[in-house]
């Protein structure tokens, strides 16, 4: 039985160093991998191995070409994460710990803007609390990019879902560094617990 879950969100290169890059996103990265290494330290095995006893989940933007979101379109984002591009893949350090039944793809329909990983499936159509509880994980750390948006509404659906959730405040990237701020008091004051990686 795993208690404890990761759920990483939007760690792709257009929110890294593409079209929407954002601040702090490397170093996000970094610090992610070091708890990673931090939660899964003495275990013998490859990555594959790690997951049974701490499984990490992603959370992917997955757009269409001519997503309503972009500006192109009338919406207010660049063109990014578009599905099969280099800008919508996950960033390569994190590929070993990727099982693609626990990828979880939003902003498929192109109509429809999605920012909460609960709005995303995984490729059997399952989504994110679903495969959650049949991890019967009560206890979800989360990470990613953008504070500000999809990282926070991740985190607001999980809590409402009943989830223990802690926010790693040094493995996040951000939009505006205000906004960031601003998303940090108000979910905590939500009631999601927002803690350091260590």
């Amino acid at each position: 039985m795993n208690s404890q879950a990761l759920v990483i969100v939007d760690m792709l290169y257009d929110f890294i160093d593409g079209s929407l890059a954002c601040a702090n996103a490397e170093n996000a990265v970094k610090e992610t991998l070091r708890f990673i290494d931090s939660k899964t330290a003495g275990q013998e095995g490859d990555a594959s191995e790690i997951l049974d006893t701490f499984p990490i989940l992603f959370v992917r933007d997955h757009h269409p070409s001519d997503h309503s979101s972009f500006s192109t379109n009338g919406g207010i984002w660049p063109e990014h994460c578009v599905a099969g591009t280099h800008g919508g893949e996950i960033h390569e350090d994190l590929l070993p710990y990727v099982n693609e039944e626990l990828v979880f793809d939003k902003g498929r329909d192109r109509a429809v803007e999605q920012y909460s990983g609960f709005e995303g499936s995984n490729s059997a159509g399952q989504s994110l609390g679903e495969v959650l509880g049949l991890l019967d994980a009560t206890e979800i750390y989360v990470c990613g990019i953008a504070t500000e948006y999809c990282v926070r509404n991740t985190c607001e659906d999980l809590h409402k879902a009943g989830f223990r959730v802690k926010l790693l405040k040094d493995c996040l990237a951000y939009v505006d560094r205000q906004g960031h701020e601003d998303a940090l008091k108000a979910m905590q004051e939500e009631g999601i617990g927002i803690c350091a990686c260590q």
